[in-house]
């Protein structure tokens, strides 16, 4: 993953977006990508899915929050 080797555009400020950022690699290469020598998912060789994911399965179990509505605008006192 490059996002480590990296220091400029995909350095991540909060720790937060971090961990979601490991969160979602460990969650593609277990239940999305084909391992090369298992030849199947490592989800299936431990018997925890049955089905290949897609990359669609994971953005459809991410909470859809709204953002929150904006005050009025204030002009500034020159």
């Amino acid at each position: 993953m490059h996002r480590f080797t990296r220091l400029t555009n995909a350095f991540s400020k909060k720790l937060e977006h971090h961990m979601h950022a490991i969160s979602l690699n460990f969650m593609f290469y277990n239940f999305c990508k084909i391992h090369k020598t298992l030849r199947v998912i490592p989800a299936m060789e431990a018997g925890i899915s049955k089905t290949l994911g897609e990359i669609s399965d994971i953005v459809s179990l991410i909470p859809h929050e709204f953002p929150k509505k904006r005050g009025a605008y204030k002009k500034r006192a020159l």
